[in-house]
């Protein structure tokens, strides 16, 4: 296979979006994964899922780019580099999050990412986002307010904590995409999949001291392996090639699928009821992301 094979991907709209909705597929089996396990705990679980995400990538990225993917970790520049600390805090907040409330909490907190998107993009890039995506933002914030309405009115104090970790997640994304759809507005031809190496690289060494003494079970670290390979080393990279064709907030309200697929593996794989406010939430968030990509698609077909 080509070195260059990441390079000469060239995906139109239409094929960028059913790509981004494989990767939000792949992301959301960290939760149901989560709850098979035995031992590990908290930041051992971060640990041991970026580690493996390291190894991944270091087979990963020269397979497809060749050893000229370790001279881009010099070549990138500040961007690559915040991309990468974006993706370590997103790796990171993420697993502990999961280790303090459910997983449909954290989930819908992560729902927000368009929201600051927006924002973010908005600020930092001057993109002009059309009508119909500001409704489906909208929409998708009532769906999540609703969702966060039963959350806070538990009043427990580790779930809270988890949805205060978990809003990490969407303020680093936000950040992350806008990075990316910076560089490609100036022109600036650098290649940030490899910031999804430095993040994972990050949040091994972050972690490791905080993960002692560790005591995962064999079965234990053969599904964090898993998760490193299949819900991160893979997904990530795909989604940095789609972020190359999708504009930032649209890739965040594609994203939100992840809420959904994840919530129902959790259900569905390990006993964990949403709730109603859940539910109803989500079917907003799904309506709005529905509604914005068809819209979208009949307009561009009429042009």
């Amino acid at each position: 296979m080509s070195p260059n094979h990441f390079d000469a991907m060239k995906l139109d709209h239409s094929r960028a979006v059913l790509l981004m909705v494989l990767v939000t597929l792949l992301w959301s089996t960290a939760g149901v994964v989560t709850r098979q396990l035995e031992q590990a705990r908290s930041f051992e679980i971060t640990f041991w899922r970026s580690f493996f995400t390291v190894i991944s990538l270091l087979v990963i990225l020269p397979l497809f780019q060749g050893r000229a993917v370790f001279t881009k970790l010099t070549e990138g520049g500040k961007p690559l580099w915040l991309s990468g600390l974006c993706w370590s805090v997103m790796f990171t907040a993420f697993m502990l999050a999961l280790s303090l409330t459910t997983v449909g909490n954290v989930l819908v907190t992560l729902a927000i990412g368009p929201l600051l998107t927006a924002v973010v993009a908005r600020v930092f890039t001057g993109h002009r986002l059309p009508a119909r995506t500001w409704i489906a933002i909208c929409v998708a914030g009532l769906g999540i307010t609703w969702m966060f309405g039963e959350q806070f009115a538990l009043g427990d104090a580790r779930q809270l904590a988890g949805t205060a970790i978990a809003l990490l997640v969407p303020i680093a994304g936000a950040i992350n995409w806008t990075v990316v759809q910076r560089c490609q507005a100036q022109g600036r031809k650098i290649d940030l999949i490899p910031a999804v190496l430095v993040g994972a690289v990050l949040s091994t060494l972050g972690t490791l001291p905080l993960a002692l003494p560790l005591s995962a079970s064999h079965q234990d670290i053969a599904w964090l392996a898993l998760l490193g390979l299949t819900q991160l080393a893979i997904p990530c990279v795909l989604s940095v090639i789609c972020a190359s064709v999708l504009k930032a907030p649209e890739i965040s309200l594609l994203a939100l699928l992840e809420v959904i697929f994840g919530i129902a593996w959790a259900w569905l794989g390990a006993g964990e009821d949403p709730g109603s406010a859940v539910l109803l939430g989500g079917a907003l968030v799904i309506g709005a992301l529905v509604a914005n990509e068809w819209i979208g698609l009949k307009q561009r077909q009429l042009q």
